[in-house]
């Protein structure tokens, strides 16, 4: 047990650590805004002094001094021109600090977007998408605060705090210690309920992840949802989600309400303790209204900082909790990624090649997708790809631009093993489109440029045409200008995918792979677009993943696949004459039958 909390030391240590070096990635702003505090601080604690030196001098003026009036003046104009000094220069503390923060938020808010992108398939695979927000939003804007929250509080408690109370305590030790009598009660009470409310915020934060993925879900699914007339159900599962987190919230309420009226009891008791002995020692001629009134002055102006304490220990907590979320996070290495020494890939033939290929997800090691896999293609071929579901089609395509490794054997191309050439030169080299087509809130020539932001509209309009696309935008009121909705909603299913066609056919890769991308076309437009591709099929290498045959007839060589093996391979001529699994899906579906199993 002791091993492991002091492990957690360390690394909340480590964490904090971590948190100060990115902030004084603007050290100027840094040495501004500490600077600023301890000059304000400074004034802060002379400010009972020249109050108390200022009751004093109404005392002699009110005995007749003459001389008192002046210095009264002059006292007067002292602690405004203090007062003044203080209030400019806690600006600066607060603008210095708040800067610092904004700065760091925005460098962890770049490294987190930067880790999201880097991280492989797998990994979003197995995180839902309101985590990761939940994430780069509570978790990043509680550590970002550390600065202004921590160190800049922690050397304003160390000035306010340690130099008051000497002060205090070389004036009138006794009367010290009671003024000062507050501070332990009020730092224990506010850090252990600090605490406690870091540990509910912990909770607090799961909650609102829970009730984050609910809104996303149903946001997601809207139309599903309005479908099926599901209101009341979402509404019920979101309202769930609301309560409990609403529970904790007046948890929370009641934690800070309690433990703010036992600190305010402590700090009137102090202070009457203070007025009682203080008045004593004034009417026994042992210390002076002025002297008593900067004692009074002072544990006023303490009794927020004192307060504070409890927020300080909850900032250095919550950013070593928030914080070590953010760093496990930054800190993850992709599943894929460049070797050390990785090249470019290099393309002559453009040859691609399964050599005995095995594959399992990273969640279930031991079910093997792909066993043995083993085929070859090389430019200006089209392979077709067919088998029932679960056969390894789609894991098949996304092997080949390393969105996942092969757990054994290799897939080269041109002789290249793809673990051992660049991601950026292998991704731009393979194209996946897929059936599940992403389309992002912005233009359609946007959406069909994401690959080639430079590219030129004739570029542009020869791919739409390639993709049977470009009649249906150039009819729009603003063309290719148009925006698209969220996830495209404004277009349907078969335009989101020719959309998708034309945007991976811009960058003119060498192996272009349709993983089921034509399954919401119809059958004369699909026909239009196959004739189309077959003008550059010479270029390159097409892989062409399909349930409709009529997809695969035009194909060189077709791979019909079952638990990952190939079972039957062959034109569609030669299969159809084998008289296997290929066959009789082909009389099934040409039959219109419907059968499971094939």
């Amino acid at each position: 047990m002791a091993i492991a909390d002091a492990h957690t030391v360390r690394g909340g240590l480590r964490t904090l650590w971590r948190m100060t070096q990115i902030a004084f990635l603007t050290p100027w702003q840094v040495i501004f805004a500490v600077g600023a505090t301890l000059i304000a601080a400074i004034m802060q604690l002379i400010i009972p002094r020249l109050l108390g030196h200022a009751i004093d001098q109404t005392q002699l003026l009110a005995a007749g001094a003459d001389a008192a009036t002046s210095a009264l003046w002059d006292t007067a104009w002292l602690v405004l021109a203090v007062s003044a000094v203080r209030g400019i220069f806690t600006t600066f503390q607060n603008y210095f600090s708040e800067a610092v923060n904004h700065h760091t938020g925005v460098e962890l808010r770049l490294r987190y977007y930067e880790q999201v992108q880097r991280l492989s398939f797998g990994f979003h695979d197995s995180v839902h998408s309101g985590d990761l927000i939940t994430l780069g939003l509570l978790d990043l804007d509680g550590a970002r605060q550390f600065f202004s929250t921590g160190l800049v509080r922690l050397v304003l408690l160390t000035v306010l705090i340690g130099f008051g109370g000497t002060m205090l305590l070389r004036t009138d030790w006794v009367l010290g210690l009671m003024a000062l009598s507050f501070v332990p009660v009020v730092g224990w009470f506010s850090s252990v309920s600090q605490l406690r409310l870091r540990l509910t915020w912990r909770d607090l934060q799961d909650r609102m992840s829970v009730l984050s993925r609910v809104m996303e879900e149903n946001l997601a699914g809207i139309r599903v949802v309005r479908a099926f007339s599901a209101g009341a159900h979402e509404m019920a599962k979101f309202d769930a989600a609301s309560a409990n987190a609403l529970g904790l919230a007046h948890e929370r309420v009641d934690i800070r309400v309690r433990s703010t009226g036992i600190m305010t009891l402590s700090f009137l008791a102090a202070m009457g303790l203070v007025l009682w002995v203080g008045g004593e020692k004034v009417m026994a001629g042992h210390m002076s209204v002025g002297t008593l009134t900067s004692f009074l002055t002072f544990m006023t102006i303490l009794q927020m900082p004192v307060r504070q304490l409890g927020l300080l220990v909850n900032s250095f907590a919550r950013t070593s909790t928030c914080g070590a979320r953010v760093f496990a996070f930054l800190d993850l290495q992709p599943a894929i990624c460049d070797r050390a020494g990785a090249k470019d890939l290099v393309l002559a033939d453009a040859a691609l090649r399964f050599e005995a290929v095995d594959f399992a997800y990273p969640n279930a090691p031991d079910a093997k997708v792909i066993s043995g896999l083993s085929f070859s293609a090389i430019r200006g071929e089209t392979i077709g790809i067919i088998g029932p579901p679960g056969s390894g089609k789609s894991t098949l395509a996304h092997l080949i631009p390393r969105f996942y490794d092969v757990t054994g054997g290799r897939i080269t191309v041109d002789g290249q093993d793809i673990r051992g050439v660049t991601l950026a030169s292998l991704r731009r080299a393979v194209s996946v489109v897929a059936q599940d087509v992403f389309l992002f809130t912005t233009s359609l020539e946007n959406n069909i440029a994401y690959a080639e932001p430079l590219a030129e509209d004739e570029a542009i309009e020869e791919v739409s045409s390639d993709a049977q696309i470009h009649s249906h935008i150039a009819g729009l009121k603003s063309g290719y200008r148009t925006v698209v909705g969220e996830r495209g909603s404004s277009l349907s299913g078969g335009q989101r995918q020719r959309m998708a066609i034309a945007r991976s056919l811009l960058p003119r890769p060498s192996v272009l792979i349709f993983d089921d991308s034509t399954a919401a076309v119809d059958a004369n437009t699909e026909a239009r677009i196959r004739m189309a591709l077959v003008e550059g099929a010479g270029d390159r290498v097409t892989l062409i993943i399909a349930h409709r045959l009529n997809s695969l007839l035009h194909a060189d060589r077709i791979l019909f696949l079952d638990k990952g093996r190939v079972i039957e391979q062959g034109s569609h001529a030669e299969l159809l004459a084998l008289g296997g699994r290929y066959r009789a899906l082909y009389d099934l579906q040409t039959s219109g039958a419907d059968r499971e199993g094939l």
